[in-house]
């Protein structure tokens, strides 16, 4: 829907302040680096267990761990670019 001239009787506030720091890690990054501290431990209670269903925590961590690196890196590049 194009501009009409007419003014905004409701104008919301922006909550985001000018000054605000970007976040240090982006939140994928963050969530993908849980998963592989969780799964880690579930790998390490498997086998301790005897049981072999630890390879696919061990297989799932590493997964996780590569997908932060990349959101890690992707982030950085990202603000590189930009400024």
């Amino acid at each position: 829907m194009g501009d009409t001239g007419r003014q905004q009787r409701y104008q919301p506030r922006q909550k985001v302040s000018p000054r605000q720091e970007p976040t240090a890690m982006p939140r994928l990054a963050l969530y993908a680096l849980i998963v592989c501290v969780l799964s880690v431990a579930a790998a390490v209670v498997s086998f301790t267990r005897g049981s072999f269903l630890g390879i696919v925590w061990v297989l799932l961590a590493g997964l996780s761990s590569n997908m932060c690196w990349y959101y890690v890196k992707r982030a950085r590049q990202q603000k590189s670019a930009t400024g």
